[in-house]
């Protein structure tokens, strides 16, 4: 199995930067995809940002310009780096690994933006 860590948010103003690192447990050099999700009160999980193996990315269009997925595979860590946020994007944001057959999900971090 593969544990996933979230750390990396808070709370911040608007037009401020915030960067959530998601940390596994074992090597993501095989992974099928990773991602970060989000879920506000009384929205539905939806799919912030997304990197396929082979390097391509997706984001969601009220993010592109603002978000950046990445990952290092030395420390097994995938990062959504997040600059010029809006009260919009407050939510608990998940990280996501699909690997082997199997989906794995984070504990969840939250991210507050608010004046």
């Amino acid at each position: 199995q593969v544990q996933l860590v979230e750390s990396g948010g808070g709370l911040v103003q608007p037009g401020g930067s915030l960067r959530l690192s998601c940390a596994a447990s074992r090597s993501i050099n095989n992974f099928k995809t990773m991602g970060w999700y989000r879920q506000a009160p009384g929205n539905q999980r939806e799919l912030v940002a997304l990197i396929i193996s082979g390097g391509r990315t997706n984001y969601v269009d009220s993010v592109k310009g603002r978000f950046t997925i990445s990952r290092d595979t030395a420390k097994n860590t995938v990062y959504l780096q997040m600059n010029s946020l809006k009260p919009e994007d407050t939510a608990v944001y998940y990280c996501n690994v699909v690997q082997s057959g199997a989906n794995y999900w984070g504990q969840g971090t939250q991210v507050t933006v608010s004046s």
